[in-house]
């Protein structure tokens, strides 16, 4: 799994995006796993991800975080973008930030596009 590892900080919440191919929900499930095995990560306390797979389409989970996976998935479609997991992880930091949190979300996934871009 690629992590590009902390993208930015706000109001002490801290977030990072991460991905790697995946055709399958079960290739979804494996990557999380993986993932979660990294202490940090494990207890993160978001880690949204979306994915538009080739043969079952658009499929996401916001793990508490309201209406991120759909941020996630609409840049995925916008970019045609199929067959990889992109994971957004927050690690709380205590203070509300309301609608701050989908541009967050967005400038991570922008990230990990443009670096996967380059590949």
């Amino acid at each position: 799994m690629r992590r590009l590892g902390v993208i930015l900080t706000d109001r002490g919440s801290k977030y990072a995006v991460s991905g790697c191919p995946a055709s399958s929900r079960a290739e979804i499930d494996a990557a999380l796993k993986l993932l979660k095995r990294e202490k940090s990560y494990a207890k993160a306390t978001h880690n949204t991800w979306g994915a538009v797979l080739a043969e079952d389409g658009p499929i996401k989970a916001d793990d508490g975080e309201s209406g991120a996976g759909m941020v996630i998935l609409r840049m995925l479609e916008r970019d045609e973008v199929v067959n990889h997991l992109v994971v957004v992880t927050r690690w709380y930091g205590g203070k509300h930030l309301g609608g701050d949190r989908f541009r967050h979300v967005q400038t991570c996934v922008r990230d990990y596009l443009e670096d996967i871009s380059k590949t």
